[in-house]
């Protein structure tokens, strides 16, 4: 009886409990998401949030309060700890809207806490307290413990959520919404009133750069790459001056400090100077490319960040994923539905009070007063008496004559009237007209009034909240690109091995775990490897080197010899693409075919080889010198051309030759600031190997540089580029502005340092290179004026300067003037590609 009793019990505790976790669990669940980390879609503000800024608006005395006194009064609306308020409330306040603060309040870009809530003050912002409060047209519950009243939703008549951002995890889900430009909003909000497009991107208060590209209107999917902004000192020195949203300095120089460590980036130093301001300095290693490092912070350092946004907010006790656009379609027909509110709000309180006006002038100029004055029976009667002395006028009011109308009236202190009160009243009156008129035309024209109200806000509130974040479009790095060489790869010739853990054998060259390497061997197979400790690769190695995909210049020349056959034959052929770790033969297939010669040669060079025939064969002549120069470039797995059908003794280089490729073909992408083959950009021409690189810099900046498609060039600033040619005058307008006026000078270039930036107008604060060219005789058109005060001049330059050294002020040509434009007059047909004029 007991065990059944027993058994009886633990069943019923057993269902219980099993009931309890599955609605426990799930009002937990919708406890989190609708009252701790999802935004409301009404006023953009967490239940936390919303306390506090209700909390401060019963505070506001127009002082500063300590943060200890506003977590305390918050306490009596949030049931929660004073930490998570508190948290919340700095939160707020560093964003630099809502609340006025005082004090150490922290730093979001260096990850320094506020201080302790003792010795920091806050108080709500003009901003907030214009466009978050209205206790009119506010909805109000009982607070958790049913003593106060709060707010279930704040009036906001603002997209408050886009411009401060929001993130929270909840169960089963999260929201991250990222802060957009407070003047951009409004904006928007226009045009959406207006009926038009409008586009909407993050600005972040931390600055920086982003790529917008795949945003996606912050929807579930999209994504945004945010980067910092990095300035080159010098060849050896870079300065950070922003970190992305959401990482510190700390972080920053953590990640930095790492990929060194990893060996993914070479430095010498990482400095924190930030002050007021981020700093960060990073001095490069002896030998390490800047623009390269500056890529390769991008790519292996925080840097450069992807963030996901993930729009969901609560709409009618739910969460919903919703686009930024959606949020902000939303806020601008709630705040459009809040001042309708407010205006008939407004209308009714001037009725009332036009109401109350107007019997009091008929009060005291109708000497219905005087009904005071005489003997009734009771009080009640004195009431009736002046009810019906109204009685001839009330046709003239808008609505009914009440009790407390009267009681009102009769409240007031009776004196002697004179013409003048009767007057103010009347005054009064007709100002009250106006103001009824006034909004009643507001509520037929709203979307006009809803406009005015956001350019009001604008015109107040806008000034100092222009967008910091810099929208531009990044170019895709790729790892092996800005790779450096962070290892030593060795090579076992004879035994067929390459890796990097070989030490006692043959050390190749430095290189990264990132690439791969291409191998040939005394057999005429070629095989393609990554960097590993240690991997065969076949035995008998002849050439090892780092293979790039896609290179169409690097021409390997072979003899082989086919085991087959005997005969010797001669090939030239590119390697542009293969499959890693798979053999290819060169030869035609026999397992006894040996190579005789190779060479790998970058530009396509075809050398001159002396061939020695065994001594012991048939032929007459057995020795004679082979040009692969004859040979043109075929593919890997072509035979070749027979060299010879007599055993080959030897295969010795005799001359270089030279590059059989013609040079190749560069574009310069204005977009990235990059050279490239792929045709991107503008053509440059057709470039030899040793030909060099002339840029001009809108900042009075020449430099003269090499070919390596790596390096990187302010596409903001370039103003001409172009194949170098020493001989060619330079031609160059730009603007003196301590002067205020434009100067012109002609000059060659004669420093001979690559990549190295020369500074070739004269120095002052504001000056800048207005248009440049290096065609032979220049001829300007300068405009100047407006309307029909247009002047027009044309200037032969060549005759209103002397060439002069790169260093020269040169000529004054006109006075200075915004209005002043400038272009080039088109060249003549005898002139080249490369002689065509250039104006900004």
């Amino acid at each position: 009886m007991k065990e059944k009793t027993k058994d009886n019990i633990e069943h019923s505790e057993g269902s219980g409990i099993q009931g309890q976790f599955k609605t426990w669990f799930l009002d937990y669940a919708s406890y989190v998401i609708l009252e701790r980390a999802v935004p409301a879609v009404e006023d953009g503000l967490k239940p936390v949030q919303r306390r506090i800024l209700h909390a401060m608006k019963e505070m506001d005395d127009g002082r500063l309060h300590k943060v200890a006194n506003i977590v305390g009064q918050a306490m009596a609306f949030h049931p929660h700890g004073d930490m998570s308020i508190r948290d919340a409330l700095v939160n707020m306040g560093q964003k630099n809207l809502l609340i006025d603060t005082q004090g150490n309040w922290g730093n979001v870009e260096t990850g320094d806490d506020a201080a302790a809530s003792r010795y920091i003050e806050a108080r709500l912002s003009k901003f907030a307290l214009e466009v978050v409060f209205n206790p009119k047209t506010t909805e109000w519950q009982l607070s958790y413990d049913g003593r106060n009243k709060e707010p279930i939703t704040l009036p906001v008549k603002f997209p408050l959520l886009l411009a401060q951002g929001a993130e929270g995890i909840a169960v089963g889900l999260s929201t991250k919404i990222l802060p957009h430009n407070f003047c951009e909003l409004i904006d928007a909000s226009i045009k959406y009133l207006k009926g038009k497009k409008f586009v909407l991107y993050p600005d972040f208060q931390t600055g920086g750069m982003i790529d917008v590209t795949d945003y996606n209107e912050g929807k579930r999917g999209g994504r945004v790459k945010v980067r910092a902004h990095i300035e080159e000192v010098d060849k050896k020195t870079l300065v950070i001056k922003s970190v992305p949203y959401g990482v510190t300095t700390d972080q920053l120089i953590d990640s930095i400090i790492k990929a060194n460590d990893q060996g993914k980036i070479k430095i010498k130093k990482v400095t924190d100077n930030t002050a007021a301001n981020v700093e960060i300095q990073v001095d490069l290693a002896p030998g390490i490319s800047s623009d390269i490092t500056i890529d390769a912070l991008y790519k292996f350092t925080n840097c450069e960040i992807s963030i996901s946004p993930n729009a969901c907010v609560i709409v009618d006790m739910k969460p919903k994923f919703l686009s930024v656009h959606d949020l902000l379609r939303i806020s601008v027909d709630n705040t459009k539905n809040l001042l309708q509110k407010e205006l008939h709000i407004k209308l009714n309180e001037l009725n009332d009070k036009w109401h109350y006006t107007s019997l009091e002038k008929i009060f005291f100029e109708e000497k219905i007063y005087k009904e005071l004055e005489k003997k009734h029976e009771s009080w009640e009667k004195v009431i009736n008496a002046i009810d019906k002395a109204f009685e001839p006028f009330k046709k003239k009011l808008k609505r009914e004559v009440t009790r407390e109308d009267i009681l009102k009236l009769t409240e007031k202190p009776v004196r002697r009237i004179y013409k003048l009160d009767i007057d103010e009243l009347d005054a009064q009156i007709k100002e009250l007209e106006s103001e009824i008129k006034q909004v009643k035309y507001d509520l037929e024209h709203l979307v006009e009034y809803a406009i005015a109200y956001y350019e009001g806000l604008l015109k107040k509130y806008g000034k100092g909240r222009e967008r910091r974040t810099e929208i531009k479009q990044f170019e895709v790095i790729e790892a092996k690109q800005v790779s450096i060489a962070n290892t030593k790869l060795y090579m076992d010739r004879s035994g067929g091995f390459i890796g990097t853990s070989l030490r006692k054998d043959e050390f190749l060259f430095e290189c990264s775990d990132l690439d791969d390497i291409i191998v040939f061997t005394k057999r005429g197979i070629m095989k393609v490897v990554k960097v590993a400790d240690k991997v065969f690769v076949g035995k008998d190695i002849i050439h090892a080197a780092v293979f790039h995909k896609n290179d169409d210049r690097t021409t390997y020349n072979m003899i082989y010899v086919d085991g087959k056959t005997g005969v010797s034959y001669a090939k030239r052929f590119n390697v542009t693409s293969v499959t890693r770790d798979k053999e290819y033969d060169l030869t035609k297939g026999d397992d006894k075919s040996r190579v005789h010669y190779f060479s790998a040669n970058p530009n396509g060079e075809a050398e001159v080889v002396k061939v020695l025939l065994s001594p012991n064969c048939t032929a007459r002549i057995k020795e004679f010198d082979f040009y692969f120069e004859e040979i043109a470039i075929k593919g890997r797995s072509s035979i070749g051309n027979q060299v010879t059908k007599y055993p080959i003794k030897s295969v010795k280089f005799k001359e270089a030759g030279k590059a059989t490729l013609i040079g190749r073909k560069l574009w310069f992408d204005d977009k990235f600031g990059r050279l490239n083959t792929e045709e991107k950009g503008t053509y440059l021409g057709v470039f030899e190997p040793d030909d060099q690189i002339l840029v001009i810099y809108s900042d009075g900046y020449y430099e003269v540089t090499d070919q390596e498609l790596i390096q990187k060039f302010d596409p903001e600033k370039v103003m001409h580029i172009e194949r170098f040619d020493p001989e060619k005058i330079i031609t160059a307008v730009y603007v003196d502005m301590k002067q205020l006026q434009f100067n012109v000078k002609r000059f060659k270039i004669e420093t001979s340092t690559l990549r190295n930036k020369f500074f070739f107008i004269k120095e002052g604060e504001g000056n800048y290179v207005e248009c440049v060219t290096t065609a032979n005789d220049p001829i300007l058109l300068v405009q100047s004026g407006r309307g029909e005060q247009v002047r027009k001049a044309k200037f032969k330059l060549a005759k209103v300067t002397d060439v002069m050294g790169w260093k020269a002020v040169g000529a004054k040509l006109t006075d200075y003037n915004k209005s002043v434009t400038m272009e080039w007059i088109e060249v003549k047909e005898n002139e080249s590609p490369q002689q065509e004029l250039f104006s900004e």
